[in-house]
Formats: C-alpha cells, structure tokens, sequence
C-alpha cells in the first residue's frame, strides 16, 4: 500500500508540474501573439512624395516633373504597413506643380493649356486601395471623372515604398486637353519627323514612408 500511495504522489507532482510548465509556455505564446498584434503601422503624412513622367515627340522623349504638396486627408493605424495606406485619401494642388524648367514657362503653360481646360481641376484627389495578397491602386479623380490606376509597388528601405503606375488621359476624357498643351507647345513638341506630338499616357510614381506606433 505504501508503494501504491508514493506512485499516486509521484505522479500527481510530475503531472503538476508537467501543467505549470505548459502554462508558462502558454502564457509565454500568448504574451508573443499579443506583442505581434499590436504592432501598428501609420503613415508619415509629409513624407509622401508624388512625381510624374509625360512623353513627347513621336520618340516619345521624356518630360519629367512633380507636384510639391500632398494633402493628407485620412489615414488609419494597421498591423502592417501596406494595410496603413488602405482607404487613404488625399488631394493635390495643381498649382504645386513644378517640372524644373529652367525658362519659367513650362509650368506655366501646362496649368493653363491642360489643367485649364479641364473640368474641376484645381485639385486632382484619390484613394489608396489595397486589395487580397497586397494589390495596389489608386482611385484618381481628375477632369469631373474617376477611374482606377493599378500599381506596382517595391520596399526601398525600413518601412518605405515605391508605388508606380501608368495613367491613360483618355480614361479621364483628357484628350482635349492632351490636343490643348500639345498646340500650345507645337514647336518645342515636333520631333526630327517634323511631328509635334503629346501622348496620352503619363508614368506616375509615389514614395511613402511608415513608423511603427
């Protein structure tokens, strides 16, 4: 009987302390799980950065520029970095342009040979979208009318992306004023062809930065 009662008592120790050590490890996982989950992610609202690339000639030459104010309008914390930037809206000057000519009179006649005649246009706004496994588009209103641009994205740094797309004017019934700057700029737009040409289509790129909360 003695035997039989210290066997009972060995096994109830060992299974308490078997269930202290299961708990601690647990409890160990639960604090881990916790930790990770309220990791959240926000956007650096003046870090944003939004430039463009416009083509002209038929060699399609390159005219590059940007837009030096972002207006934030809403954002939200996340448990990852991409999912911050989902359903942010922002709006853009387009009196902020600016594509470094050296004359002064690009940007000039880009704000009133295109945007000017265009519907609405003293703000082109958006909204980031972030679809299943990390998709990415911008929803663009411009010209009264709004459509879609999806986007290729990279990190480039901690936390940083890169957001590329191409924008169709045609989608944004822009053709008018695509004909409008490319009259206005008929000279300086011909190329050894002798054809003056604007497209249609502008390259559009965006850096943003996130910090973890």
């Amino acid at each position: 009987m003695r035997k039989i009662a210290f066997a009972c008592l060995s096994l109830l120790l060992i299974t308490g302390v078997s269930c202290k050590d299961a708990k601690k490890e647990k409890d160990g996982q639960a604090v881990e799980l916790e930790a990770a989950t309220s990791e959240k992610f926000s956007l650096v609202k003046d870090s944003t950065k939004v430039s463009f690339t416009a083509y002209k000639t038929t060699e399609k030459l390159p005219v590059g520029g940007k837009f030096t104010q972002i207006n934030i309008k809403e954002t939200k914390d996340a448990s990852t970095p991409l999912q911050a930037l989902n359903g942010t809206t922002f709006s853009i000057p387009v009196s902020s342009l600016f594509t470094n000519d050296a004359t002064g009179t690009r940007d000039p006649k880009i704000l009133e040979f295109f945007f000017g005649v265009m519907e609405n246009t003293e703000l082109i706004s958006g909204k980031f979208i972030v679809s299943g496994e990390d998709k990415c588009s911008v929803d663009v209103t411009l010209n009264g009318k709004t459509q879609n641009i999806p986007l290729d994205h990279t990190m480039t740094g901690d936390n940083s992306y890169a957001f590329s797309g191409v924008m169709n004017l045609e989608n944004w019934d822009a053709l008018n004023a695509v004909a409008s700057i490319n009259k206005a700029c008929e000279a300086l737009h011909t190329g050894k062809d002798g054809v003056s040409k604007t497209w249609s289509e502008v390259a559009v790129h965006a850096e943003v930065l996130l910090q973890e909360n």
